[in-house]
């Protein structure tokens, strides 16, 4: 048996995509029960087997994606969607009821009557069953109840479904049907941004109106967790404690909780009362069992094809890209409320912990874009005010050097030009225009970082007399380079080498040569600080 179950386990895998966890999942579940079994007093169990359903198991556990949000676009289609399937439910159900109340009994009306099996099955004078036998075949049937059971997008009916049909259709006319209420998740998922599972969970004893606004009470079985979350309408002044419905569509219908509760509450009081056991949910939905049997439970919306999400996407004429899951709605409205918050997590994720929002909400496409602009702007602002570089002054324009007029025209302030020209401003490798205006010290300081980061400011001025200290600078970023790690490296002098080498490539090899015998001659040094020199140990 142990070998058995080895081999099984290694084999799971071949069986799922890759990555799923399911293989891990079904290893586990059996070790467990020989555990179970093994830990009960009356049982036996073989110890090498029981050994082995206790020790690790043989496969690893799967990696799951995380799903991404929906668009913008998607978003407010499916929205729009949902409110017109709304005002379409409680048109169909208000039409479908005044006709009821228009009908009487079949039998002394007419069983090809819609009124009359519409009143049958709203006074519970009848089933299902008793209009399946009492109909004639289909082609003997009025237009107007062969009309009724027509598909949409044109399907033929044929003459052995018909009465299956039909039955649904009757029903679909008297109470909201599992895709029904596809319409009232997503908007309670859009107007609450709480999870699925939270928002078809409360009941009508969880809903409190206020006077502007809803608290509803939701229940979280995963965490086991009950909280109370009051919504405000957005026509309403936000104040008190409670949560304000912060963001808007203005090219849509308000997004209020209340006035999706109230029709939620007022498409299902007639299912809800067929269903008097299923007290905390306002998802109910009438179904029809085995095409003949009128039953009142609580809405399953992963049934079959048509009843799924994905049924209902396709019925409305929204179109997603990608999955087609209730997941990434809920992870639209994290976006949302993230962006209205300014980026605070504690307030997007008010409804679960900030280690969750972190891992699993923040990976959506929107956000990780948002912050990469916000990044790449902020980089692009210190970039500019900090890195912005040198000003090279060629050999040919040394002549600029020895008249004032002439550099101030290059930019520079009288007293500047005159510091550089008397050698007052000269920093190791290039001279500074504003030593107390440094992007890497507080304005009003000696700048702090001369000469080490003078290669990448702005304030710095390199002239062609201080072509050997370059090249003595550029011999200590080749030691460093070759001592420290590339990453490191690139991270601390890389934008000062590549300056670097930008401003020696300028030269001539003729200045470069005449630059070398200087140093040689020594009649030029560079004086860095302490720092510069164990800096490669770090």
């Amino acid at each position: 048996m142990v070998r058995l179950l080895a081999r099984w386990e290694r084999s799971l895998p071949e069986r799922y995509s890759a990555g799923s966890k399911w293989p891990k999942f079904l290893a586990d579940a059996v070790r467990l029960l020989i555990v179970r079994r093994d830990d009960h007093a009356e049982r036996d169990v073989d110890g090498g087997l029981a050994q082995f359903a206790r020790g690790k198991t043989l496969i690893a556990a799967g990696e799951s994606a995380e799903r991404d949000e929906f668009t913008l676009v998607e978003k407010r289609a499916m929205v729009r969607a949902a409110w017109n399937a709304v005002i379409a439910l409680e048109k169909r159900l208000a039409e479908g009821w005044a006709m009821a109340g228009q009908g009487r009994h079949p039998d002394r009306g007419s069983w090809l009557s819609i009124p009359d099996l519409l009143w049958g099955l709203s006074c519970g004078e009848i089933d299902l069953r008793e209009i399946s036998a009492s109909l004639p075949v289909l082609r003997k049937w009025p237009p107007e109840l062969q009309k009724l059971v027509q598909y949409d997008d044109g399907t033929p009916i044929y003459p052995q479904t018909a009465k299956l049909r039909l039955n649904s259709q009757l029903v679909a006319q008297l109470y909201p049907t599992t895709q029904d209420l596809h319409a009232f998740r997503v908007l309670l998922v859009d107007t609450t941004g709480h999870a699925s599972e939270e928002v078809t969970s409360f009941g009508e004893g969880d809903v409190e109106f206020l006077p502007h606004g809803v608290r509803l009470t939701f229940v979280k079985k995963r965490a086991e967790l009950v909280r109370h979350r009051a919504f405000r309408d957005t026509a309403a002044e936000s104040g008190g404690d409670e949560q304000a419905s912060t963001y808007d569509i203005t090219d849509g219908p308000r997004r209020e909780a209340s006035a999706v509760v109230r029709r939620l509450l007022a498409v299902t009081a007639k299912a809800r009362e067929k269903a008097p056991h299923l007290p905390h949910t306002l998802f109910v939905a009438a179904r029809v069992r085995a095409g003949h049997s009128l039953v009142f439970d609580h809405w399953v919306p992963n049934g079959g094809p048509e009843t799924r999400f994905e049924g209902w996407l396709a019925s409305v004429g929204v179109e997603v890209i990608g999955e087609k899951h209730i997941g990434r709605l809920r992870k639209s409205t994290k976006v949302e409320k993230a962006i209205a918050s300014g980026g605070r997590i504690s307030a997007a994720a008010d409804d679960h912990l900030e280690e969750t929002f972190a891992g699993h909400y923040a990976q959506g496409t929107t956000l990780r874009v948002l912050s990469g602009r916000v990044i790449a702007t902020a980089q692009d602002h210190w970039f500019h005010k900090a890195v912005q570089g040198p000003t090279v002054v060629a050999a040919d324009a040394e002549g600029a050097l020895k008249d004032t007029e002439a550099l101030k025209s290059l930019g520079l302030e009288e007293d500047q030009a005159e510091g550089i020209i008397r050698g007052q401003l000269d920093m190791g490798v290039s001279h500074c225009k504003d030593p107390y205006d440094s992007p890497f010290s507080p304005r009003g300081e000696l700048c702090a970082v001369a000469p080490l980061r003078c290669l990448e400011c702005r304030n710095a001025w390199i002239l062609p007399g201080q072509l050997p200290q370059l090249l003595l600078f550029e011999r200590h970023l080749e030691n460093l380079k070759r001592r420290m790690p590339p990453k490191s490296f690139t991270a601390l002098w890389g934008q000062s080498y590549v300056n670097l080498r930008a401003v020696l490539a300028a030269r001539s090899d003729q200045e470069l040569a005449l630059a070398r015998k200087s140093i040689e001659a020594a009649r030029a040094e560079l004086n860095l600080p302490l720092t510069a020199q164990v800096e490669f140990d770090q």
